[in-house]
């Protein structure tokens, strides 16, 4: 029987996603990319923001057509809005037959067999149930790069966010298991691991009594074959010397901190529940770059959260300008169901949110546009992403550039590249956010 697998939202839930093709694809089942060859249709959900959720309900009203006039035999619903909005999706949408909460991705195949015997049941545990793990992945990015899930849930309760009644608690994956998933990944092709949780830099507090990401840093970068290690989703105040020294000293760990701050005004963040103010920022941003010089930081930040003033948009304006950050994007505020800032007065208008986000990203737009102006001349490293049809040229991703996120390298070259090498090239020229270069022989310069 085929399936047709739909995973929306973040690289967090993609691992999910992963785990839940390789457990279908051991037990036989084959994919297809079509859903109107599939007799049976998956999708992982999201609901982090208002738009990932008006996804996520039109991705199941799309398919539930193809369910309620048979073409497919079963349709199950897994992930955060399932664990979120069970008894609503089972009302609303009866068309969906089973479905499964964000600790339950194990019993795909179980859930499966229930539906097509006539015996359909959810399988929804509590969101702080274990972490699942171990578990044979089908990795869906390519093969040359693949997220590690280091833990889940998150322990901050920011006011906005409502990850910790979806995710739960904040629980380590046990190192062990980490490394030897990572080697299983390097065997199977993978050059880059990017290790993502809801929060990075907290990992193994909770298993080990410390922060243990420096040392999770150093097993994983004695495995062979694996030559890039991306770090995402570090919050800034877990930033401390022993993480430094670690992205220092292991040449396999890329020079790139995803730091996302959210904003820069102490009022809004301390109405956020953020746990740092401006000014300590400053001082882990400017270590950082002392310590790393050619760190290149990516952030976040939200525009129009409740009670955000004009004084404070301009503060953080001010602040962008000042720290020019290396990648940045901005979300304005979405107001979530169970959340302590969606009941805040002093709600900000739609309008104002949009002005004030599209207002940053133009001054951040002038940022990038010059930093990669002033890359012209240099000789990086990068990984080759795939070939452009019909043209002698390349795309590829520098230290600077995680995955679907920030940009890209152009290399122009009638040579013969693979996905998934690596190349020296020579930056030639840029095209706003993209880089343009060409292959660097250092026995012809």
């Amino acid at each position: 029987m085929k399936i047709h697998f739909i995973s929306l939202g973040c690289d967090k839930n993609l691992v999910d996603s992963e785990m839940m093709l390789g457990t279908l694809a051991q037990k036989g089942y084959s994919f297809t990319d079509d859903e109107t060859e599939a007799d049976i249709i998956i999708i992982n959900t999201c609901c982090f923001i208002n738009d990932a959720k008006e996804e996520s309900i039109n991705t199941i009203l799309e398919m539930a057509e193809l369910r309620e006039s048979g073409q497919i035999k079963a349709l199950l619903v897994a992930g955060c809005l399932a664990q979120r909005y069970k008894e609503e999706i089972q009302e609303e949408i009866p068309q969906v037959d089973a479905i499964l909460g964000t600790m339950d991705i194990a019993t795909i195949a179980d859930a499966i067999d229930e539906v097509l015997a006539g015996n359909a049941k959810n399988h929804i545990s509590d969101c702080n149930s274990a972490v699942v793990y171990g578990k044979k992945r089908a990795v869906s990015t390519g093969g040359h790069y693949a997220y590690l899930k280091i833990a889940e849930g998150c322990d901050k309760h920011c006011t906005y966010c409502i990850i910790p009644k979806i995710r739960g608690n904040f629980r380590s994956v046990p190192m062990e298991a980490l490394v030897a998933e990572a080697e299983e990944l390097a065997k199977e092709g993978v050059k880059e691991l990017i290790l993502v949780a809801q929060e990075t830099t907290l990992y193994g507090k909770d298993l080990y009594g410390k922060k243990s990401l420096p040392k999770l840093l150093h097993e994983l970068a004695k495995i062979s074959g694996v030559y890039w290690i991306r770090i995402l989703y570090c919050y800034p105040e877990e930033i401390d010397d022993e993480l430094i020294e670690a992205i220092k000293k292991e040449e396999k760990v890329c020079h790139y901190l995803d730091l996302p701050i959210q904003h820069a005004s102490d009022n809004i963040l301390k109405r956020m529940g953020r746990r740092t103010n401006q000014k300590e920022l400053r001082t882990i941003i400017g270590k950082l770059r002392k310590e790393i010089p050619d760190i290149c930081i990516r952030t976040t930040l939200i525009t129009g959260f409740p009670g955000e003033t004009e004084d404070d948009h301009e503060e953080l304006l001010s602040f962008v300008d000042e720290m020019e950050f290396d990648r940045l994007g901005v979300f304005t505020y979405s107001p979530e169901e169970d959340t302590p800032a969606a009941t805040m007065d002093e709600q900000i208008e739609e309008e104002v949110k949009v002005e004030r986000r599209d207002e940053i990203m133009e001054l951040q737009q002038e940022i990038a546009f010059e930093m990669a102006e002033n890359m012209t001349g240099k000789v990086v490293m990068a990984m080759v992403e795939g070939k452009i049809a019909d043209d002698d040229a390349y795309v590829a991703r520098t230290y600077k550039d995680a995955p679907n996120v920030d940009g890209y390298l152009f290399i122009n070259t009638e040579e013969s590249l693979m996905t998934g090498d690596f190349v020296k090239v020579r930056i030639t020229g840029s095209n706003e956010y993209d880089l343009i270069g060409e292959i660097y022989h250092e026995f012809t310069e």
